[in-house]
């Protein structure tokens, strides 16, 4: 004999359902985690205070030339919304980062597009279109490739003529005096921590060696 399969009220279902709505609330999906805070101009902060990079980029630290321009930025863009996560990857000290949207908006792209960030390679589905991005952004000099942290000559001390340079592969840090051979083609990004000094001692203090060139 088939057994008969009991059938209940919806009203009943509805009611047994109740406390398993509410007790087990649910989960974010990719298309709705929520930005509770930005820790700088390439960082965020997620519900569940998990930390997430924007892939292709790297903004300034704060304490250096356009890294509060680059928080502000970002904190207008994600800070309280809702994001969508793409082509997330761990870097290469197990930091989660990824490609960020708000709507349609590529939040990477658009901070490279400001200037207010360094473009970082990377292979993402939208690294064609980002790296044009960042290539524009600095042959227009906007953000840290301006003249705000991006010199050739001291606007502020022009008798503080010594320029400090790290070198990006080696982090080998040197000065620069103006009878160096490439004292002329000198950058001093101030985006990345260098800086002008005014003499040698002050330079040597801040942990840069003079460069071998110099005479």
């Amino acid at each position: 004999m088939i057994p008969k399969v009991l059938k209940l009220p919806t009203w009943l279902v509805v009611l047994l359902l109740i406390p398993y709505i509410f007790l087990f609330p649910r989960t974010a999906t990719r298309d709705d985690i929520k930005v509770i805070g930005v820790i700088d101009g390439d960082t965020l902060v997620l519900d569940g205070k998990v930390r997430l990079r924007l892939r292709h980029l790297d903004a300034p630290e704060l304490e250096f030339c356009g890294g509060e321009e680059a928080k502000q930025l970002l904190t207008e863009l994600v800070d309280g919304k809702s994001i969508r996560i793409d082509e997330k990857i761990l870097d290469q000290r197990g930091r989660p980062m990824a490609l960020v949207y708000v709507g349609s908006n590529l939040i990477n792209q658009t901070m490279l597009e400001s200037g207010w960030a360094r473009y970082h390679s990377d292979q993402t589905s939208q690294t064609k279109d980002i790296q044009s991005t960042a290539d524009t952004a600095k042959k227009a000099r906007l953000g840290i490739f301006g003249p705000q942290c991006y010199q050739k000559e001291n606007p502020d001390k022009p008798q503080c003529n010594i320029k400090a340079n790290i070198d990006k592969s080696t982090k080998v840090r040197k000065y620069y005096l103006p009878n160096c051979a490439q004292y002329q083609f000198t950058i001093v990004e101030k985006d990345i921590g260098e800086d002008w000094f005014c003499s040698e001692p002050e330079a040597q203090a801040a942990g840069f060696a003079k460069a071998a060139t110099c005479k």
